[in-house]
């Protein structure tokens, strides 16, 4: 006789991290969703993905402008800040170029076209130029880079005039590191099942490109055109050199300096970052379709006999 009252069997809430291969498929998967987004979807997300990570660059600017810790430690605390950038891009939800690099994985899967990959990459770069300019245009007027005696604009001007002098191995190098250790927080985001695992994910990663010294194109978005636009302040000028205790060379820092010098070695560099150190491998250790050599080899055994 069936029991009445019988219990019911527990559902047990799986809290465990997705293991590797899981990672893998949903990125997969997204990479479907990202290129079903419309044009004006994508670029209006790439909009606020340029305007988060321009957050995290002038948090990142302000929090190291008087410090006068150690080089590492600075150089970890503007890691740290300038991760709250991603968390927004992340959690928030935006279109980032640098992050969309993983849609490659769907792509040599053939659940994207190349069209769809290259509109989605285009359109979100284009998107989050638009955005870091438009979030430099604020924060010059508000003249928040005034704090601290001018210190916060001299310090935003050394970090511009920093990236236009390095040379087009050392920019196209220093991509190539940022953009894989930003599309590995990606990577360790998808692991997570809350926004508390999402955080932590991004932390360690992101700060570590920053406190590195490796150059990410959207950001540079942001600290590039602001330096460009400080430069011509007096007060700024003498702060930054104040600091750096030297008189600075700041003919590099021009928008050619920012668009030919930098950009363009450092998006190559990031594409090759994430593309290929990350999202190709990844898709060969996971998800590349496997070959049933067992199978092949009897096949082949057969043939010959006949």
């Amino acid at each position: 006789m069936k029991e009445i009252n019988a219990p019911k069997p527990i559902k047990i809430l799986d809290m465990d991290a997705y293991s590797p291969p899981q990672i893998a498929d949903r990125i997969d998967k997204v990479a479907s969703v990202k290129a079903k987004l419309t044009f004006a979807q994508t670029f209006m997300l790439g909009i606020l993905a340029g305007v988060y990570i321009g957050f995290g660059a002038q948090f990142a600017t302000l929090a190291t402008s008087d410090s006068t810790l150690h080089f590492g430690l600075t150089s970890l605390i503007a890691g740290t800040v300038f991760s709250f950038g991603l968390m927004l891009v992340v959690i928030g939800g935006a279109e980032l170029f640098t992050g969309n690099c993983l849609i490659i994985m769907g792509y040599v899967s053939r659940r994207i076209t190349t069209r769809e990959m290259l509109n989605n990459w285009t359109v979100s770069f284009i998107g989050n130029l638009v955005g870091s300019l438009t979030l430099v245009l604020w924060i010059y007027k508000s003249h928040q880079w005034e704090l601290f005696h001018h210190m916060v604009g001299g310090k935003a001007l050394l970090i511009a005039n920093t990236k236009v002098n390095l040379d087009f191995n050392a920019a196209f190098a220093r991509g190539v590191l940022c953009n894989s250790m930003v599309c590995l927080a990606i990577w360790l985001c998808f692991s997570g099942r809350s926004v508390a695992d999402k955080v932590m994910s991004i932390l360690f990663p992101i700060g570590g490109f920053v406190a590195s010294g490796f150059e990410h194109c959207v950001a540079n978005m942001y600290f590039i055109p602001i330096g460009v636009l400080l430069k011509k302040n007096a007060a700024v000028v003498a702060a930054a050199e104040k600091m750096a205790g030297k008189t600075l060379d700041l003919s590099h820092l021009t928008w050619k300096g920012f668009f030919i010098d930098n950009l363009i070695p450092v998006t190559i560099g990031n594409i090759v970052g994430g593309v290929i150190l990350v999202g190709i491998m990844f898709w060969f250790v996971y998800l590349r379709p496997q070959i049933n050599l067992s199978f092949s080899v009897k096949q082949d055994f057969f043939r010959d006999k006949k």
